[in-house]
């Protein structure tokens, strides 16, 4: 009895067997386009690699703060709109952002989870829906999170497309696509491998059309052995929308316990 059922399982295997080998000669092409697809992946991987190790590697992937201090000059229609401000922007990964306005730092602006405040010598009030949802879904699809979210997931399809040229420069272009079908698109310099362009689109929440939002990166320094911009470009469908000329950057500052606090940034602005 025993040796028959071991017969008959080995029957069924190599039944199994044969089927598969069978189903692979029918179908060959879709084997030579999964190993395609396979070595196109690992191409996009090795590219999103070597722009991590041009940032600075592990020192990049740790850092446990950022403020950038410059300029912000602001376009509508693309044409300079009410001349340059004064900005002090705080970063903590993953959720925590901090923007400081004017040279007396009266005016902040939280974005702690997936909330956002605005802080004045009026105390702290609620930014507007539609102004957190923009900072959220940029934030969403910046370059860190599509390396320390998106690659980490192993249902995240990377797609490798090849050399385009993006301002002036050989740049070698990467698409990473969600499991929810959302991309993120990073141009990186074909040479340095820093990253010069991210990309991607969004259902516009009224019209229901697509929007293009495009953050442009030059003029790199290298600050405590992170690769830095100095020069932040944002277009939305192409149009010109905020120029940050950035004159210094911190990394990894000792900060309080409550600075990331909306509440107690009111009570020390209204101390001024």
């Amino acid at each position: 009895m025993v040796k028959a059922k071991v017969i008959a399982v080995l029957a069924i295997l190599l039944l199994a067997g044969s089927l598969r080998a069978h189903a692979q000669d029918q179908n060959p092409d879709k084997t030579a386009q999964d190993n395609e697809a396979g070595k196109n992946a690992d191409q996009a991987r090795a590219a999103l690699d070597a722009m991590v190790k041009a940032l600075g590697g592990q020192a990049w992937l740790d850092l446990k703060n950022q403020l950038l201090e410059g300029k912000i000059a602001a376009f509508f229609q693309g044409r300079p709109d009410l001349g340059t401000t004064l900005v002090y922007e705080y970063h903590a990964w993953p959720d925590r952002d901090r923007i400081e306005v004017t040279k007396h730092r009266d005016v902040d602006e939280f974005f702690v989870g997936r909330q956002g405040w605005e802080v004045t010598y009026r105390g702290k009030k609620a930014l507007p829906q539609d102004q957190v949802d923009d900072y959220l879904r940029r934030r969403d699809h910046s370059i860190e999170t599509a390396v320390k979210v998106w690659m980490k997931n192993p249902n995240t399809i990377l797609v490798y497309e090849g050399q385009h040229l993006a301002e002036r420069h050989l740049a070698e272009q990467v698409t990473l696509i969600s499991p929810e079908n959302e991309g993120i698109t990073i141009l990186m310099d074909a040479q340095t491998h820093l990253p010069l362009q991210r990309v991607f689109q969004y259902r516009d929440p009224v019209y229901h059309d697509k929007n293009t939002d495009t953050e442009e990166y030059d003029d790199y320094h290298l600050i405590d052995g992170i690769q830095t911009p100095f020069t932040i470009t944002r277009l939305k469908n192409g149009d010109l929308v905020r120029q940050f000329y950035v004159t210094q950057v911190k990394y990894n500052q000792p900060l309080s316990s409550d600075f990331w606090d909306p509440d107690q940034a009111a009570r020390h602005i209204a101390k001024k």
